[in-house]
């Protein structure tokens, strides 16, 4: 099964003490340095959704967001556009632009030092529900993979993955670590 369209979601820890107002002033000097891998072109601001996207940082080959989903802020990753390769080097792709967005915004001195992701758990779903439908189906032929590519990251770390099988959500799993990873070694790793 050839996966596309892979989303990354990284967790706030203290969502409360971060101004998320301020995220739209440090998206727009990121579009001005352009300083992601794909092109950036604009911010849109949806605080006033609840539960919500947030604040999006738009880009032609993928977006990102403070995205306030399900009442839990995280830095989300979206990839918009097909990539080649195979399924890991599309999972290494978004979660390594995800892990480096989210250590740009930690060290971000607009937010002073209020943010600070969560090293236990992140989100991986795909974001095309044609290609990869939310059944048993989609878990068995994408399970194998996940788990190896996982293995190969966290080397070492137990973890979990959780599926949700509602259909109505997008096919995806939480991974949750017996322990915090270290942002760093895994970006080298990537």
């Amino acid at each position: 099964m050839e996966l596309q369209h892979i989303n990354v979601k990284i967790f706030a820890e203290q969502p409360q003490a971060v101004d998320q107002g301020k995220f739209t002033p440090i998206f727009q000097r990121w579009i001005q340095e352009q300083a992601c891998e794909e092109l950036l072109i604009d911010v849109a601001d949806y605080l006033h959704v609840p539960a919500g996207p947030g604040i999006v940082l738009i880009g032609n080959e993928a977006d990102y967001s403070m995205d306030d989903s399900e009442r839990r802020l995280g830095l989300r990753y979206n990839r918009k556009t097909g990539l080649g390769g195979d399924n890991l080097s599309r999972f290494k792709q978004a979660l390594r632009s995800t892990l480096t967005a989210a250590r740009r915004l930690e060290l971000e001195p607009l937010l002073g030092g209020n943010l600070k992701f969560n090293r236990q758990e992140l989100d991986l779903f795909v974001n095309d529900r044609a290609l990869a439908p939310n059944n048993p189906e989609t878990l068995n032929a994408a399970r194998p993979e996940l788990e190896n590519f996982f293995k190969g990251i966290f080397n070492g770390n137990a973890f979990e993955l959780q599926h949700d099988p509602d259909p109505r959500v997008r096919f995806g799993v939480k991974v949750k670590l017996s322990k915090p990873f270290d942002l760093e070694s895994i970006l080298k790793k990537l």
